[in-house]
């Protein structure tokens, strides 16, 4: 379910995942929907609860290798390297590879 939210720019964000719920700023822009409804399918692979706890210790541990660079850390999740990749690309998600993530871990 999509719910619009006009004041998260406010929180300097476009959109973020609760499952199952998706807050962003406006449906009319279809590639931040897009780069959410990944994260969407990446924690329904994952059962929800895996997918916060990996997020949290994937962010930990890069913290950690850029030296506390909170940007470069976020960039760097595997979670939002797939949907940054992905949110350009119109069909991703019918193309999308089950646990497709797992390749940006090598």
């Amino acid at each position: 379910m999509v719910i619009e939210m006009r004041c998260l720019k406010r929180w300097w964000v476009d959109g973020f995942v609760i499952w199952p719920f998706i807050f962003i700023e406006s449906k009319r822009f279809s590639r931040i929907l897009r780069h959410e409804q990944i994260h969407l399918k990446q924690m329904n692979e994952l059962l929800v609860i895996p997918f916060y706890v990996l997020y949290v210790l994937n962010f930990i541990i890069n913290l950690i290798r850029y030296r506390f660079n909170i940007r470069m850390s976020y960039y760097n999740i595997i979670f939002e390297r797939e949907a940054y990749r992905g949110q350009y690309i119109k069909d991703y998600l019918q193309k999308r590879e089950l646990f497709a993530w797992v390749k940006l871990l090598l």
